[in-house]
């Protein structure tokens, strides 16, 4: 199986900016719900990060026992000069012209169909390869990513379109799993998220909304 998980809440998260290849910190409420996720991943035997310290920092507290690999594949969309943006200051023809065109790149940045074709031919090799964790049923392979990454893969997992993508919500310190069986991929959860967690005193604390 393979375990996708989104990184822990950011600084920029926090402010609801638009985060692509900007790099900001984790708040503490990131590096808890990083610390919350390590019950839920003790299957877990190797553990892939995007190239970003957020996700690399999730990975340490999440999977402290493992050494993660970076993987570029699965590194946010470039937002061009969206980048911390705020969400809200977007309008709204803005909002649907990307929506009607999957192909369309943000502007100076990344178009959604092209985290498509380096997520979709990543996973692809997995599930090419008999003897990769996709296709193992006790071990899991941990790829530690961002949403639109993480909604691209799902998308792959179902065998539907990528604009699938924004019909789903993505919470940050989430997981989502996909398997295989018969060489065909399968959706087994989307956006789990541990309701508690243990921070690094012991102390129960939300992970979570």
């Amino acid at each position: 199986m393979i375990i996708f998980i989104r990184h822990g809440q950011t600084t920029s998260n926090a402010k609801r900016l638009l985060i692509g290849r900007s790099d900001p910190d984790l708040t503490p409420r990131g590096e808890s719900q990083a610390r919350s996720l390590r019950r839920a991943l003790g299957g877990v035997a190797q553990v892939w990060t995007s190239p970003l310290v957020r996700a690399r920092r999730t990975a340490e507290l999440a999977l402290p026992h493992l050494v993660a690999e970076v993987n570029g594949a699965f590194i946010e969309v470039d937002y061009g000069r969206w980048e911390g943006r705020s969400v809200e200051d977007v309008g709204v023809e803005e909002w649907r012209a990307m929506r009607r065109d999957h192909d369309a790149a943000f502007d100076g940045g990344e178009s959604l169909a092209t985290v498509d074709r380096r997520v979709h031919a990543a996973l692809d090799e997995l599930l090419a390869d008999p003897n990769s964790y996709l296709h193992r049923s006790s071990e899991h392979l941990a790829i530690v990513s961002h949403v639109t990454p993480i909604k691209s893969a799902t998308a792959w997992a179902l065998g539907v379109a990528g604009s699938v993508a924004w019909r789903t919500r993505l919470d940050n310190g989430s997981m989502t799993m996909i398997a295989a069986r018969d060489a065909t991929p399968s959706l087994v959860h989307f956006n789990l998220v541990p309701r508690w967690g243990e921070d690094e005193e012991g102390q129960r604390s939300p992970s979570a909304p």
